[in-house]
């Protein structure tokens, strides 16, 4: 498929430049795929679409203080992106200024060095810290939230752009469609016989590029670390079992249940790295309802969404929230699909 057939015209004021109070008061856009209906609620309704006995699937990665403020010898200022650790002290990185940051170059924090050592494909840097400990020291100090370019409003709290059950450090972005649930709703989940269960997917690169090739399917997703609990594959095959369905929270939640799945849609547990790019005529194995956002043209997000649900009935949802004023990307509304 053409690149261009997921590309659509977003009026930039509905770019979500700031949260909603409190996260579970975001709008809630229906996608009924079986009776190709569009409906609308508010996401702390979510309960009567999820059953007792059915699986709520959850990333819970935390949002690394990515973006670095640093120095050349020089005194000039640089900006290092981390986007993930390839061991030993050795990270893959976007710079800013691409020109003056070539290999062979130091960057300054405070006291600590960095070097430039490698380009990669896709145009960032390899950099060499002293080691993996002091790593975390420099995001400490120098580091800052890594929100989308595209949110130009300062975050005053950021935790809020983390999950309320974020607990394992490693992505660049956030699960943004976990975003929305609060302590409250998934109490009541719970209270209801809802299996809420949690996989671990740290998001990097892949997460916030769009596809730059005319065809779809020549797109490379970049590999990312996952790691599914044997309580998870537990409870999924228990599921299975007895007739309920699988919700998962994000395309994140999506690509690791599909990297993991199983003949019987059950899922395998462990630890690996997916590099899945999951595009129309995908047959899905695992995942039966999605949760997710309002994702960018273009976007691999987008493109996911579309074989899940279909490309002409996803853009038809689309234009409904466009011209209903629903808030898109990291900070706006929800869809449901089922």
């Amino acid at each position: 498929m053409e690149t261009r057939e997921f590309e659509y015209y977003l009026p930039p004021h509905l770019i979500a430049q700031t949260p909603i109070e409190p996260r579970d008061a975001s709008r809630l856009l229906i996608l009924n795929k079986s009776e190709r209906l569009i409906e609308e609620g508010v996401f702390g309704g979510i309960t009567k679409y999820i059953s007792s006995g059915d699986v709520l699937v959850l990333n819970d990665s935390r949002v690394i203080p990515a973006r670095l403020s640093g120095k050349l010898p020089s005194g000039g200022k640089v900006e290092v992106f981390l986007l993930k650790s390839v061991g030993d002290g050795f990270w893959e990185t976007l710079v800013k200024p691409g020109k003056k940051l070539n290999p062979g170059k130091i960057i300054l924090f405070g006291e600590i060095k960095a070097e430039i050592v490698d380009r990669t494909v896709f145009g960032g840097r390899i950099v060499k810290f002293p080691d993996d400990r002091v790593v975390d020291e420099v995001q400490e100090k120098y580091g800052f939230m890594p929100l989308p370019p595209y949110i130009k409003e300062p975050l005053l709290n950021q935790e809020r752009y983390q999950t309320v059950f974020a607990e394992k450090n490693g992505s660049t972005a956030a699960p943004t469609a976990a975003l929305h649930f609060t302590h409250r709703l998934l109490e009541e989940l719970k209270n209801k016989g809802v299996e809420i269960v949690y996989i671990t997917l740290h998001m990097g690169l892949t997460s916030f590029r769009p596809i730059k090739e005319d065809l779809i399917e020549e797109h490379k997703m970049e590999k990312e670390y996952y790691s599914v609990p044997i309580t998870t594959a537990h409870k999924i095959k228990e599921a299975r079992e007895k007739g309920n369905k699988i919700f998962a929270c994000g395309t994140d939640a999506v690509r690791t249940l599909e990297t993991t799945a199983l003949s019987d849609r059950t899922v395998q547990a462990g630890e690996g790295f997916s590099e899945l790019f999951i595009t129309p005529g995908y047959q899905f194995k695992v995942v039966d309802a999605l949760i997710t956002n309002l994702h960018l043209p273009k976007s691999s997000h987008l493109v996911l969404v579309s074989a899940f649900a279909g490309r002409d009935f996803v853009f038809k949802a689309y234009d409904y929230a466009i011209n209903n004023n629903f808030r898109f990307y990291s900070f706006g509304d929800v869809t449901l699909v089922i």
